[in-house]
């Protein structure tokens, strides 16, 4: 609801998180779907009931993170003053992440606008220099679609100023914003990379949805703004947010979409409309529900009530596009369990599920924190683990498909992996393994094994599961990074003690 901005630069150090809660049940019994093939993902995308198919048909899901920073007075994504772009990209799809959202304010589009807090010593974010905003984003966007991650575009604000509850301010018009949604549009019209725009973020009150005062009503305006977008480029996918309060009801910004069994957005091209929900902890504001003597088993029912609805009578595909939480306290971590367990797990209905970003990547987000911890490398293993049973496979290198439907069958499995340790303490390391398809098929599943010279041994493991029996050590793929195409590649990290045992001779296994 009135929830405080999650956008400060200068984030706390974060507090001791607590031990993961146990998950919730599954909320509703439902057809389980098939899970989809590896190569699914591969041009635009559409919709059909509550799915979202790929150019060819394929069931695809979105499972991704939030980067934000372009709609902020940076006016580009945060974290360049510490990191490559490149190896950020990188890191996000070692962690299973699939789709990037990015959120951008209208700033960007002025003539003056540069990008801010960029660091381009010893060689990092080497191309962006002397680059416009959208200079920027357009290589983020290429080296997404690079490593295979599709991308949302998300009109976030319509200045770097603050959020606002329309889609309009007096400095900046409805003529405005569709404008430059045409933009965007067209920038990136047969680059099946962006898949869709996010037209504007967390419509609040006095934003109405169906009350038919063209000024307020914020389902008549996305009709506008998607009829607009689809205008100039017809491939895209729209994604639509909720309002505040729909018949009285309350919810969080953006997060109620109660009016769409109403009254729908209906858009001048067919399967086009993804409707979507922002869901939050007590980290960013308290809810009447959270004191439910009944939760977290109250949750699954109010999600139905808000959004969870749409997917379930099959109207359309439902997007979680933000949720997040600091998981500093016990509620918190016991929604977080709940609502990954309402998303659905992907071991058990495939693509037939929820899709969902996660706020955020950054840890500069001031009340729910980030995947990474403040030095803006480390990952915060507790919280990402939580989403590890929604993770799905990632889309085909730069959106096309190697082998294609119907394309030549046999080929050799085969892989490599390297090993690269990011920080050693002394006591203890974090490394990385990047598995890379090296054959001329596609990979199935994967093991890779080495053997440390000293008494090492693994502490955790994220994106991979393992056994150690001594100095030998044995990882296989999760279930959602073990399909890899060829060309294509995987990783996964852990940590382990002592330190300072360097990088071991590792061995990859096409399994």
């Amino acid at each position: 609801m009135f929830r405080s901005l999650r956008r400060a630069l200068c984030a706390a150090a974060a507090a001791l998180l607590l031990p993961l809660g146990a998950g919730a049940q599954t909320a509703h019994a439902a057809q389980p779907g098939t899970v989809r093939a590896a190569e699914a993902g591969a041009g635009y995308w559409h919709t059909s009931g509550r799915q979202i198919l790929d150019a060819a048909g394929q069931p695809v899901r979105v499972a991704g993170i939030n980067w934000f920073g372009f709609e902020t007075g940076n006016h580009v994504v945060h974290g360049l003053w510490s990191r490559d772009y490149k190896s950020m990209i990188d890191q996000m799809k070692s962690l299973g992440y699939n789709t990037l959202r990015i959120p951008y304010s209208d700033d960007i589009f002025k003539s003056s606008t540069v990008p801010d807090s960029i660091d381009f010593s010893g060689g990092k974010n080497a191309g962006l220099q002397g680059l416009s905003s959208l200079g920027v984003l357009d290589k983020i966007v290429a080296y997404a679609g690079q490593d295979g991650l599709k991308v949302i575009l998300d009109r976030h604000r319509p200045d770097s100023g603050g959020q606002s509850a329309l889609w309009y301010t007096a400095a900046v018009p409805e003529s405005t914003w569709i404008t430059n949604l045409k933009s965007l549009a067209t920038r990136y019209k047969g680059n099946p990379t962006v898949v869709g725009i996010d037209l504007h973020n967390e419509p609040h009150d006095p934003a109405c949805w169906g009350c038919g005062d063209t000024t307020k009503d914020w389902r008549l305006a996305a009709q506008r703004a998607g009829n607009a977008v689809l205008s100039v480029n017809p491939a895209l996918l729209i994604f639509v947010e909720g309002v505040q309060t729909f018949n009285g009801v309350s919810g969080w910004w953006g997060g109620n979409l109660m009016g769409v069994a109403q009254y729908p957005v209906q858009l001048d091209v067919a399967n086009r409309v993804v409707y979507s929900a922002h869901d939050y902890a007590t980290s960013v504001a308290q809810q009447s529900w959270f004191s439910d003597p009944a939760f977290p088993n109250n949750m699954p029912g109010i999600w139905d009530k808000y959004w969870g609805y749409i997917f379930k009578q099959n109207i359309a595909p439902v997007w979680v596009g933000e949720f997040g939480t600091t998981l500093q306290s016990a509620v918190d971590q016991k929604w977080l369990a709940a609502l990954v367990s309402y998303l659905r797990p992907t071991s058990t209905y495939g693509a037939d599920s929820f899709h969902w970003t996660f706020w955020s990547w950054n840890p500069d987000s001031g009340d729910t924190g980030g995947i990474l911890k403040d030095d803006w490398s480390t990952v915060d293993t507790v919280k990402d683990g939580y989403l590890a049973s929604v993770k799905a496979p990632g889309f085909p290198v730069g959106g096309s498909d190697p082998g294609g439907p119907g394309g030549p069958g046999g080929g050799t499995a085969a892989c490599t992996a390297a090993y690269t340790v990011s920080s050693d303490w002394g006591g203890g390391f974090n490394a990385e393994v990047k598995v890379t398809n090296s054959g001329t098929t596609a990979l199935k599943s994967w093991k890779v094994t080495w053997t440390w010279p000293g008494s090492q041994k693994v502490t955790s493991m994220w994106n991979a599961s393992y056994t150690q029996s001594g100095a030998s050590v044995t990882a296989v793929n999760a279930d959602h990074n073990g399909a890899v195409p060829v060309g294509g590649s995987a990783s996964f990290g852990f940590g382990g003690a002592p330190g300072g045992g360097g990088v071991p001779s590792v061995s990859c296994t096409a399994t």
